[in-house]
């Protein structure tokens, strides 16, 4: 079997994996990227393309226990949990609801923010620097509200999130309409978050390919990890199935695959597969102006020059691979209650993708516990987009020996141990 000695190697092809390449090839590091199938089309290749560092409140707030409870047999539920007796998906969601009090929730959003907020700037900076054709526009983010009583709620979230630098306008019916044409009237308001973003992932994803491999990087696709050759505190091999490899340092990126291979390095990454869905279209006349959530569906829109797209929802079911139609006509009439021309004329693709989904909703950054030559970088549940330039970041600096520019003490893996 041949053995390839490298210098980094990153195992994941995602927006994560992608992105610390670009960062550690500027910080002269040689990259080799290992990907399981094709290099970005994993949980980030569907989604939205948002970049939000407006929603650095947790998943795990509040409420949501009794929400999640009182949708728990509505399949087609924005938050929806697969009834099966799965001892680790059980823990898991013990733990997060443990985790849904104001003490918890206001904890992790104050964690979160720095990073989001860092990400933001460095994902812009890293687009222009290298000419990528992302389709990225500063256009902000709406969130509507139908619902006069869900418009007054979320103002007091909304409190918050400004709590924390979070900037927000407030925008009443006739603004909102004013703001945004392409929705029906009967809103009763809606909150802009100017400083959010949005992308078309797909081709964000591969012009990240395609940066990585100017720079020098080797991007190797279709190649799962199958194993390690440990020897002490230091991975010495990981075998894949036509070859192994020798890494000076190791970057574990595996999004929602992570908790099987790190449990072969004796790691707890408690990580579900949170499956979200999306339906893409092409352009439609009436097209939204800001990418949108609407609110009491809890679905987001976003449209480009090259088409719309409809997706969110969060569904604990395992790896299953099917397309759930329950799931995606739910998109398709939220979609309807709030637009004008709430499809495209030509349906291009129905998707679905699994999160990395942690109890706490915080990333897994940062090396290795008991390993000396491994960095996690995993566990972004939905904005891994969002969080994919900032986390390149610290995990450059940490393959550098320098301190990170944030705090990421909430992010280290030995959280979990």
């Amino acid at each position: 079997m041949t053995v390839t000695r490298c210098d980094v190697l990153v195992l994941g092809g995602g927006v994560i994996g992608l992105t610390a390449a670009i960062a550690l090839l500027d910080a002269d590091r040689s990259v080799t990227v290992l990907e399981r199938g094709r290099s970005g089309y994993g949980s980030s290749h569907g989604n939205c393309g948002t970049i939000t560092p407006s929603h650095a409140g947790p998943l795990a707030a509040p409420g949501m226990v009794t929400t999640a409870l009182r949708w728990l047999f509505t399949p087609d539920a924005p938050l929806h949990v697969k009834p099966s007796f799965d001892p680790a998906l059980l823990r898991w969601l013990l733990d997060f609801a443990r985790r849904c009090n104001a003490g918890d929730y206001h904890r992790a959003l104050v964690a979160k923010t720095p990073l989001l907020q860092r990400s933001r700037e460095l994902l812009a900076q890293l687009i222009d620097r290298e000419g990528m054709a992302s389709e990225f526009e500063s256009v902000g983010t709406l969130v509507v509200c139908r619902d006069a009583g869900e418009f007054s709620k979320l103002r007091g979230h909304n409190e918050e999130l400004a709590s924390v630098g979070i900037a927000i306008e407030t925008l009443d019916a006739e603004q909102t309409m004013q703001r945004e044409p392409a929705l029906k009237a009967g809103v009763a308001g809606s909150f802009y978050y100017p400083a959010d973003a949005q992308l078309r992932p797909e081709r964000h994803l591969d012009e990240l390919t395609r940066v990585v491999r100017a720079k020098g990087g080797t991007v190797i696709e279709d190649t799962a990890v199958q194993g390690f050759v440990r020897k002490g505190n230091h991975i010495e091999r990981v075998v894949c199935a036509a070859a192994e490899y020798e890494p000076r340092d190791m970057v574990f990126a595996l999004g929602a695959w992570s908790p099987a291979l790190a449990k072969q390095l004796g790691l707890r990454l408690p990580i579900q597969p949170g499956k979200g869905y999306s339906i893409t279209y092409s352009r439609p006349a009436i097209a939204p102006r800001i990418p949108m959530t609407l609110r009491e569906r809890s679905v987001c829109v976003t449209a480009w020059q090259s088409g719309l797209r409809i997706g969110s929802t969060m569904e604990f079911a395992g790896y299953d691979s099917s397309l759930n139609p329950l799931r995606l006509n739910a998109l398709r009439r939220a979609a309807s209650e709030y637009l004008i021309a709430p499809i495209g004329p030509e349906q291009v693709e129905e998707w679905y993708g699994w999160r990395p989904m942690t109890s706490d909703d915080l990333p897994i950054i940062g090396r290795a516990p008991g390993i000396d030559n491994l960095i996690v970088a995993t566990g972004h549940g939905m904005l891994g987009m969002t969080m994919s330039a900032g986390t390149a970041e610290i995990v450059a600096d940490l393959a550098s020996d320098r301190a990170p520019s944030i705090d990421i003490t909430a992010f280290d893996p030995a959280r979990f141990a």
